[in-house]
């Protein structure tokens, strides 16, 4: 029997009712019989989720491979489970409240294929307030590096991977991480890759937020999410290429996955979980040169974390407050450079620094230079409207480039 195309790995934990529509959108899916395998992986759910996985594999026996294991505690084992059953040249990842368009897998195989690709990241939609990434698929790339950004604001684990490309290198995920398990995981596949690509010309991956917000990366700390995301910069610092690679990568984070977590919701933790947050950005920000890429940062997203990191969570609440009471700052004009006017601004008890408000600087002004005595006399004595017609004419323009010929 001939290996299948693709394999999906769906890991399933306490996540009811929503695989039937998982395991329904793999069901209907366009790719002839055979070449598509799912196995799917009940990770000690209580919530009917296994017999349900019985269901299928018993009404669906050459597509779905169950198997049961005790509650792991995190997404990593039985997702890096597998991949360890697995027989497609590729593999997917899919999570159990996630779906797929009909005809997703057939295409993103045939691009992989067309394309000589180890990695294709396929476009996203978010349903039910879901955020993805959208910027990067407006259009598709048969080969897209980091310092196109679209791997490195993808980075979600929902990519088709090679199997040999995970198989070669011992990609594994994060164990000790309850979320975002799959950020050293999918940097390192596209960092290690031969070629990554992009297939943006129809919503094939469907990501889900649930009613009752149980998404893991819903119910995660905060904590857990900074550990994910220092996870994904640890594999940059290792294996991305100095230079515009590794500050794409940086500017990921930085400019979305860290500052996102220093909003509202940072608020409501308390005193001491804020100083928490405030010391673990800070290490962040010095270990992984985060002040390299604040340039490339809207001026809100660069304060607060320079606010976390350097001066502490009294200074981040009044900032996060300002924000939500009063939106834009005004902009503060000094000479030829405009600041966010924000409260933190030239503040003597912070001591931060004024580039850290920078929203542009104009160019110098160079000054026309002096006009010579003849043509101040021809100023002073011919009107400027006869001046004008006189320019227009045709014996005027040829004078003049003759007398500029001359110059050269």
């Amino acid at each position: 029997m001939s290996a299948p195309d693709v394999t999906v790995v769906v890991a399933v934990p306490d996540t009811m009712p929503y695989p039937a529509a998982c395991l329904d959108s793999l069901v209907g899916q366009s790719l002839a019989p055979g070449r598509l395998e799912v196995v799917v992986v009940g990770d000690g759910s209580t919530d009917g989720g296994e017999a349900l996985l019985d269901g299928y594999a018993a009404r669906h026996p050459g597509l779905f491979r169950v198997v049961h294991q005790h509650d792991s505690g995190g997404p990593a084992a039985p997702a890096d489970r597998g991949p360890a059953m697995a027989r497609g040249r590729f593999v997917l990842f899919l999570g159990a409240d996630d779906r797929l368009d009909p005809e997703a897998l057939e295409r993103l195989v045939a691009a992989a294929d067309a394309w000589g690709s180890d990695v294709v990241v396929p476009k996203q939609v978010g349903v039910s307030g879901r955020l993805v990434p959208l910027g990067l698929f407006h259009a598709g790339a048969g080969s897209a590096g980091f310092t196109d950004s679209a791997p490195a604001r993808a980075l979600t684990g929902t990519e088709l991977f090679l199997f040999d490309l995970v198989r070669c290198h011992g990609l594994l995920h994060d164990e000790e991480s309850k979320v975002s398990s799959d950020r050293p995981f999918t940097p390192e596949a596209c960092l290690r890759a031969g070629r990554v690509s992009v297939l943006a010309d129809h919503d094939r991956y469907f990501p889900v937020l649930r009613e009752d917000r149980g998404n893991v990366t819903e119910r995660a700390s905060v904590l857990d999410r900074l550990r994910g995301i220092a996870a994904l910069q640890q594999v940059a610092d290792e294996l991305a290429e100095s230079g515009h690679e590794l500050d794409d990568i940086r500017a990921r984070s930085f400019a979305w996955d860290v500052p996102r977590l220093l909003q509202d919701a940072f608020l409501l933790l308390d005193d001491g979980l804020q100083r928490r947050v405030c010391a673990e950005v800070g290490r962040m920000v010095e270990r992984f040169g985060a002040r390299q890429v604040y340039h490339r940062l809207p001026v809100a997203e660069r304060l607060r974390l320079e606010l976390a990191a350097a001066v502490g969570p009294e200074a981040l609440r009044d900032q996060i407050r300002y924000e939500a009471a009063h939106g834009e700052p005004p902009v503060v004009v000094d000479g030829r450079r405009h600041y966010a006017g924000y409260p933190a601004f030239r503040d003597a008890r912070l001591g931060l620094p004024d580039e850290l408000f920078l929203l542009r600087e104009e160019p110098p002004f160079e000054a026309a230079p002096p006009l010579s005595p003849a043509q101040q006399l021809w100023r002073g004595v011919v009107p400027e409207q006869l001046r004008r017609g006189l320019r227009r004419h045709p014996v005027w323009r040829r004078l003049a480039n003759s007398a500029n010929r001359g110059r050269g």
